[in-house]
């Protein structure tokens, strides 16, 4: 009786250890295109900010940190980006929820309000920045429209407006998908709930905070999540709106790694990557804390 045991606890391994081992052949392919394609890369990336140069390699430490943040070019983007994403991804979070809001309700003219958001899903990024260029320029749309009431021309993109004219194209952009998100977060809201609800005559707005806020908790943490990466990423809007060198209010981060990358100052640019990698993690990590705080009480 012990001797069958005894075997089949060994049978019981072995059969353990080759799922293990079929599992991780069936893994590799995934796993060694995140490693090549993103693990090393980045750790290149690391040894390349702790080092003073390509041919000499004498390690620095962070000297290259150091450098970086006390070059005005860098502080300059770093603060625009964040001011930018300060503003522009909050505001795409509550607006596509209250668009998701009216689009749940019934209101006229649905199906042509939700195409005008969902339009520039389909329409390539050359194309809405020439109808930003078409619209903002110092010739454009909007300063003829302004002088009909007797303003003055503005030059929009060569003044403190720049960044309201990008941060209206980012939510023109990115509103439509991140309501359909919204969307399809309310469709799973449990609806005895809201029912419970109404009977107990609970205005809209308990419902919204107390219910559907609590259950779009997850659905806000992913549309924030996405909303800060591509807030990061307006540069390539930006880029073909001004070029490499716009006015400084519209300079970004990547603008920054662009141009140092252009100079071939690998350190400079690696060291830049470190940090805004590290603010990325830091500021998702924060996110998701506090989206498991607030969604702790919602049955999964």
């Amino acid at each position: 009786m012990r001797k069958t045991r005894q075997k089949r606890t060994a049978e019981g391994r072995a059969e353990r250890r080759q799922d293990f081992i079929r599992s991780l052949c069936f893994l590799f392919p995934s796993l060694a295109g995140v490693a090549v394609f993103f693990i090393v890369p980045f750790g290149v990336v690391v040894y390349y900010s702790l080092i003073d140069g390509v041919g000499s390699r004498n390690f620095v430490f962070l000297d290259n940190f150091t450098r970086l943040l006390h070059n005005s070019a860098f502080l300059t983007a770093s603060k625009n980006t964040l001011r930018f994403s300060a503003v522009a991804v909050p505001l795409a979070v509550i607006l596509a929820i209250v668009l998701a809001l009216m689009l749940e309700a019934r209101i006229p003219l649905k199906s042509q309000f939700r195409t005008f958001f969902l339009s520039p899903m389909m329409v390539p990024v050359a194309s809405v920045v020439l109808i930003w260029q078409v619209l903002f320029n110092y010739n454009g749309t909007i300063n003829e429209f302004l002088m009909l009431f007797g303003a003055e021309r503005i030059d929009w993109l060569q003044s403190d407006h720049c960044q309201w004219v990008v941060l209206i194209l980012f939510l023109w952009k990115n509103l439509g998908y991140n309501m359909i998100l919204f969307m399809a977060g309310l469709s799973n809201i449990p609806k005895d709930l809201l029912e419970v609800a109404d009977v107990e005559g609970a205005s809209e707005a308990y419902k919204f905070f107390a219910i559907k806020l609590r259950y779009l908790s997850p659905t806000v943490l992913f549309v924030t999540i996405l909303s800060l990466i591509n807030s990061f990423k307006v540069f390539r809007e930006v880029y073909l709106l001004t070029g490499d060198y716009p006015y400084e209010e519209l300079y970004m981060l990547q603008h920054f790694m662009n141009n140092t990358f252009r100079s071939l100052d690998y350190q400079k640019l690696s060291a830049a990557a470190v940090i805004m990698a590290v603010v990325m993690v830091v500021l998702i990590a924060l996110l998701f804390k506090i989206e498991d705080w607030f969604g702790k009480d919602v049955e999964g």
